[in-house]
């Protein structure tokens, strides 16, 4: 009987662990994918700003649901999708990216999973643009790094306007900064339905396919990806997924060869009622969105404090090393804060997050690389800051402390750092104010903060007034706390007049 126990204690914790295995083995694996959100490829739903829609989005849940994975969306900036590979944040990139000879190079490529054209777009009263070789001599918007770009600076002679958005290249045609603007047809016929300034201008412009980009060594994975689209196209699913969505059209019909009496092709210039709402804007739009707004702000503020705080022991010590570390450390004190105030911190962003897994393999979560980007910018001016205040103590307090004994670690820390960091506070608190607003360039780097948001909502509803105002707001509202502070601050430390009163 007391070895029966042992045996039946055993055959127990097997079957526990058979058990946890096989609901670990059941689990679906992930198919991480990587977008920049705008419509109509992923964006937010207006109706429901906590789902993510677009056609894209649909495609990719059924191209994991063919591969028995569930779909992870990873946002992060257009410039950075395909350097966001070398830090393995993801698996593959559905954004709408045009297969080129020039990303071929570096990445690999599924077979095209839409077909279609560049469009152009004047305003609604210009004449004179019908054909490509129109532009010639025009200001033309488009979007940066996109094939439109590259195929006007080909032919010369355009002087080609590049934006971060096509919503952007679109309002400045609308007030009349720019002559036309050459899209991708999806993203015209998505932004100028029920727009009555804009117009199309001419026939489809040349022939570009988008594809799945996928890092060069994953061959298998692009092999699980084509055999998924092909699945999809034989049954039809991809023709039902772009015929919801109003985007298909004679370019997919014949290269697929779909014919389906089923299904019902609606026409290229047609858009889904799901992916754009053309009521008005009410009150009731700004309270269901707000909630996200506030999101975005309370990351924006824990990056910033966490960033100043970093900014804040950096440059204390970048300082003392400039005055009070010898020659050899105060040149690199000095190097440091040139270098540093001497480049753009989006550069050094990117040079933290993208470059630094490739060159020494070590990747960095995107909080941790916002706050070290920040931190040590800003760590730079505040030793700069610190540097001033440590001069602005008169040289006889040293001298006295030395003569009284003190070594000068101590007179340091309890005579010269504290007066100091009392005359650096108020420039200290501005600093933070800018630091406040400058964490909107961290979306560089896959971070969705609070102007990052505004961005999605804004090129969702069409409203860059009202949800600017919104966000404005908020900023203001998280910055003015500090700038009291920065008041206080000035008026407490400030040297008294009460003192020399006579």
């Amino acid at each position: 009987m007391k070895k029966e126990i042992p045996n039946i204690i055993i055959a127990t914790i097997a079957i526990l662990l058979l058990s946890i295995i096989s609901s670990f083995s059941q689990k679906p694996a992930e198919l991480r994918w990587a977008a920049d959100l705008g419509p109509p490829f992923v964006f937010m739903d207006k109706d429901n700003p906590d789902r993510i829609i677009g056609f894209e989005m649909d495609i990719v849940t059924a191209i994991a649901r063919e591969m028995g994975r569930t779909a992870v969306l990873v946002q992060n900036a257009w410039d950075g999708l395909i350097p966001g590979f070398n830090r393995n944040d993801y698996d593959i990139i559905v954004n709408g990216m045009e297969i080129t000879n020039d990303r071929m190079k570096v990445v690999n490529f599924s077979d095209p999973y839409y077909i279609t054209y560049e469009q152009v777009i004047v305003r609604k009263d210009q004449q004179g643009i019908e054909y490509f070789e129109n532009l010639i001599g025009k200001k033309v918007g488009t979007l940066n790094n996109s094939y439109a770009e590259k195929i006007m600076n080909v032919k010369g002679g355009i002087n080609v306007k590049s934006y971060e958005s096509e919503s952007n290249a679109l309002e400045d045609l609308r007030l009349k900064r720019i002559d036309a603007v050459l899209i991708d047809a999806p993203v015209a016929i998505y932004y100028l339905k029920g727009d009555s300034s804009l117009k199309f201008s001419g026939g489809p412009i040349g022939q570009i396919s988008y594809g799945i980009a996928i890092r060069k060594k994953d061959t298998l994975l692009l092999k699980e990806v084509n055999a998924a689209l092909t699945r999809m196209s034989q049954r039809g699913d991809l023709k039902r997924i772009l015929s919801s969505w109003g985007m298909w059209n004679d370019y997919m019909e014949k290269r697929y060869n779909v014919n389906k009496p089923s299904e019902s092709v609606k026409d290229t210039h047609e858009i889904s009622d799901n992916s754009r709402k053309t009521d008005s804007l009410t009150f009731q739009w700004y309270l269901k969105i707000l909630p996200k707004f506030l999101e975005g702000a309370m990351i924006t503020l824990g990056l910033s404090i966490l960033s100043m705080i970093l900014a804040i022991i950096l440059g204390l010590i970048i300082a003392l090393l400039r005055v009070y570390g010898g020659p050899f450390l105060s040149r690199i004190a000095i190097i440091y804060i040139e270098v540093i105030r001497g480049t753009p911190l989006l550069m050094q962003l990117f040079l933290i997050y993208y470059a630094l897994p490739k060159v020494t393999g070590i990747s960095i979560e995107p909080f941790l690389a916002a706050i070290l980007g920040l931190g040590l910018n800003y760590a730079a001016y505040e030793a700069e800051n610190y540097r001033a205040g440590l001069f602005s103590v008169p040289k006889g307090q040293m001298e006295a402390a030395l003569s009284l004994g003190m070594r000068r670690r101590q007179a340091l820390r309890y005579i010269i750092i504290p007066q100091a960091i009392r005359l650096v506070i108020p420039p200290m608190t501005n600093d933070f104010i800018s630091l406040l607003k400058d964490s909107s360039l961290v979306s560089v780097i896959t971070m969705v903060e609070l102007t990052k948001i505004y961005n999605q909502v804004a090129a969702t509803s069409f409203d860059y007034f009202g949800t600017g105002l919104i966000v404005a707001a908020i900023y203001l509202l998280l910055g003015l706390p500090f700038v009291r502070l920065s008041k206080y601050a000035e008026k407490k430390f400030s040297v008294e007049k009460k003192k020399f009163s006579i």
